[in-house]
């Protein structure tokens, strides 16, 4: 590993991703799970959300512009020359998001790729998150070392339906063999039962990740920041079941101390377990 803690400072960890502007998910919840486990955030941003409370708080989505988003890349890749090994992939929002981002991705060697696959924004007009979903199938999964798609994302990437831990698993399992990556399929809160279930596949161990449910609506911020909490550890030298353990543990306690504020929906905060 490249990355790891030394004596000259912190595991260095990427995200590249959108900025939610209530804070709850996204970049912001990135960078502040990045701190809590103990590496140096850095950030490059591939959009604007911000939820429009005049319209049921639906998402509105701004692009960032290409050549700032290569110019980001650009600046933090030559800053960290042969010290950054590790990269979250986050909201991309756009097919040349996705081709900007595999050209720079492609300029190095990395430790550590994690795919976050978010494949809709609700901002987005139907035919072009199609294309992006197809695009980030095609382009960035093939570069992935690990991938944490939710209920919905491991579904798409699967083909197949998911209503129990059963069907996660095989999904989990569908996934690792189309993408050869450690998979952390997320059922959270959405197959019945009284826990979170997670489900961890690298093609040679699979655990399931239990917790007890905390309610049964999920909260914002929760699949970026296990997301996150994974690429921390992985960044500090965890294997990838040890760092999908020790993610399921953070994002529970962020969970259990959530956020509320007039959005119909509570956000993590990564302080939880504090």
């Amino acid at each position: 590993m490249t990355n790891t803690n030394t004596a000259s400072g912190p595991a260095l960890t990427l995200t590249i991703a959108g900025s939610e502007a209530t804070g709850g998910a996204g970049a912001q919840a990135d960078l502040k799970t990045f701190q809590e486990l103990g590496t140096y955030g850095i950030v490059a941003l591939t959009c604007i959300v911000s939820f429009d409370p005049k319209d049921s708080w639906n998402h509105r989505f701004v692009p960032v512009d290409q050549q700032v988003i290569a110019d980001q890349l650009e600046a933090i890749q030559t800053c960290y020359e042969g010290k950054l090994g590790t990269v979250k992939l986050g909201m991309m929002g756009s097919p040349a998001t996705i081709d900007t981002v595999a050209t720079a991705l492609k300029s190095q060697k990395w430790d550590n790729v994690l795919l976050d696959p978010v494949l809709i924004c609700k901002g987005q007009e139907p035919g072009h998150a199609l294309d992006t979903d197809e695009a980030l199938k095609s382009t960035l999964l093939p570069l992935a070392t690990f991938v944490t798609p939710n209920h919905f994302e491991a579904e798409q990437l699967s083909g197949l339906t998911i209503t129990s831990e059963e069907d996660l698993v095989t999904a989990a399992k569908k996934i690792h063999e189309i993408s050869g990556a450690a998979v952390l399929a997320k059922g959270g809160v959405r197959i019945a039962g009284e826990d979170a279930v997670d489900v961890f596949y690298d093609g040679e161990t699979l655990e399931v990740l239990r917790e007890k449910k905390i309610g049964e609506v999920a909260v914002s911020g929760a699949g970026c920041s296990l997301a996150a909490a994974v690429t921390s550890e992985l960044a500090k030298g965890a294997t990838p079941l040890e760092a999908a353990r020790t993610a399921k543990a953070f994002v529970t306690e962020g969970i259990r101390n959530r956020v509320a504020g007039k959005t119909p929906f509570d956000a993590l905060w990564q302080g939880g377990r504090r």
